[in-house]
């Protein structure tokens, strides 16, 4: 007989007795058939910037004819629906499991990608947003969590990272999709019949044209007059609808999900604090080689666990407010989600082209250009995939936190004493080429820092028992915080203008650079168990900074 855990289930015994409940997968594939769902995070979160300028044209052309304010709103709803999704997604993962909750969302993506692109008016838009957002919560939460929970201890932070390098690839992907739909529709453009006071003559004209009339791009008119100018033109058509096909594309990587997910075990370690033991290592035995001399080791770690919680009363939200230990992990994932959705990478996925036609780049230009930023935030999430298992957490994410202050203070400087003052003097400043590298660079360090180490610290800190709820909370207030970012730039960038707005983003990086230099842990070369195990038994945040590698 095998030693027996404290609820006397033969650890030895159970994994010899078990078989496999099928096939069996490497942890690659299960990897990446759960990332779909990042992917499809990425995309839905990406595919907007390049739909934004569309929509801005008269209805008349096609497009929505929306406002600074509704640009906002139409970007902020997704991440308001990603806070409940984030919620209730962790929730329903934590009772039904993550393989569950995958293949449901996948159902949603698919369902909301086509009600957008088919939505009459913007309040319809922000209906089927608001739901979009719901599973770009729930896959936020869910994601991480089945990665962290399926992969081996050795390599579970790069696997974790996967879903980072997912998120930036489906943000790529939904860039250079809206590029190419860019460049096959010419541009926004749109066809003028008459116009009553004489400025453009009848035909065919790109909305940048008609854009640049107005103070906030160079022209002379202000606000109010070009809104005016706009209304009483006569326009027999335009091409406003290309921003439909975007959208309609959100609908492919969700068939996708739920194929894959359907061939995928459930996480092991959700069966077992289920106590389905059996069920437990059959999934486990799915994605471990069969000679693998860690298994045994690995279903007493992850049994052992489960009966330390048998006379515990179920994690509750009340706990993680009460209870000291748990309160102090809260408050530690809370600072991570924040710093992750206040960064200022909203800015560029959503609004960079918005900011680079302000810069002097037209708006197709500025939509297929969009693609660098992916590319770029590509590399970084290949970088940060590599530097998981090679340097400490709390070093790459302080470092990365440092450089993202010091780059969006570069871009204020060129807004505040190059751009703007070119368009006050009704110009058109020649300078989107070096926005857009300071951009990349941006992109380069948040995709390869900030990104991949919160999301995988996410997947660790929590113990099992809340994990999906507690982290479905920090990442809802990330979402809630995402949401007042993107609703709130349109309008700072029309109000305070580009250099106040990235300072404050700076700022705001800097804030969270001091904080997290006192209370962050390192759980890097640790199992979600050591993980656990030294949360409870370490007291005060000075403590717990020390008990892992503390260089900034």
């Amino acid at each position: 007989m095998g030693a027996q855990t404290p609820s006397g289930v033969d650890v030895e015994q159970l994994c010899s007795e078990v078989a496999p409940s099928g096939k069996h997968h490497r942890i690659l594939p299960v990897a990446l058939s759960a990332t779909l769902g990042s992917i499809l995070f990425g995309y839905d979160t990406g595919v907007i910037s390049g739909a934004l300028p569309y929509m801005y044209m008269p209805g008349v052309a096609k497009g929505l004819h929306i406002t600074a304010v509704e640009e906002g709103g139409v970007t902020a709803i997704l991440a308001v629906g990603a806070a409940f999704g984030a919620i209730l997604g962790g929730r329903l993962s934590d009772r039904y499991g993550r393989r569950h909750n995958l293949l449901m969302l996948a159902f949603i993506f698919l369902g909301v990608a086509i009600g957008a692109a088919v939505s009459p008016n913007v309040w319809w838009l922000y209906a089927f947003r608001f739901i979009m957002g719901f599973a770009v919560g729930g896959a936020s939460a869910t994601v991480p969590v089945y990665l962290s929970e399926t992969a081996p201890r050795h390599i579970r932070g790069s696997i974790v990272a996967m879903d980072q390098f997912m998120i930036v690839l489906g943000q790529l992907i939904a860039f250079s999709v809206n590029g190419v739909v860019a460049q096959a529709s010419g541009g926004p453009e749109l066809t003028v019949t008459s116009d009553p006071s004489g400025t453009l003559s009848p035909g065919v004209h790109t909305w940048d044209s008609v854009l640049n009339l107005a103070a906030s791009h160079g022209g002379t008119m202000s606000a109010a007059a070009w809104n005016q100018f706009v209304a009483n033109l006569s326009i027999s058509g335009g091409n406003g609808g290309t921003w439909r096909i975007m959208i309609l594309t959100c609908s492919v990587p969700a068939i996708a999900l739920w194929i894959c997910m359907h061939r995928m075990p459930e996480s092991p370690r959700w069966y077992a604090t289920q106590k389905r033991y059996y069920d437990f290592v059959g999934s486990l035995k799915r994605i471990r080689p069969a000679d693998s001399p860690g298994l045994v080791t690995e279903a007493r770690e992850g049994i052992a666990l489960s009966d330390s919680l048998e006379n515990a009363d179920r994690a509750t939200l009340k706990d993680l407010f009460t209870t000291p230990w748990l309160r102090r992990i809260f408050w530690i994932g809370l600072v991570l989600s924040l710093a992750n959705k206040t960064s200022g990478v909203d800015t560029v996925m959503f609004y960079a082209p918005k900011v680079l036609s302000y810069a002097g780049l037209d708006t197709s230009a500025s939509i297929t250009l969009q693609i660098v930023n992916g590319v770029v935030g590509i590399a970084g999430a290949l970088i940060g995939i590599l530097i998981m298992s090679k340097l400490p957490r709390r070093r790459v994410l302080l470092t990365a936190l440092g450089l993202c202050a010091a780059i969006l203070l570069a871009i204020a400087g060129l807004f505040a004493f190059v751009i703007e003052p070119r368009l006050a003097a009704g110009g058109r400043p020649p300078l989107g080429v070096a926005v857009l590298v300071l951009m990349a660079l941006f992109m380069l360090v948040v995709q390869g820092g900030n990104g991949t180490v919160v999301w995988a610290l996410l997947g660790e800190i929590f113990p099992s028992q809340i994990r999906g709820l507690a982290s479905g909370i920090v990442i809802a207030a990330g979402w809630i915080a995402s949401a007042i970012t993107m609703f709130a730039f349109p309008s700072m960038m029309a109000g305070i203008g580009g250099g106040y707005s990235y300072l404050v983003f700076a700022a705001i990086n800097i804030l969270w650079l001091v904080i997290l230099a006192k209370i962050m842990p390192e759980t890097s070369g640790k199992s979600l168990e050591e993980v656990e195990v030294e949360f409870r038994s370490v007291s005060g945040t000075e403590d717990l900074a020390r008990a892992g590698d503390t260089t900034v």
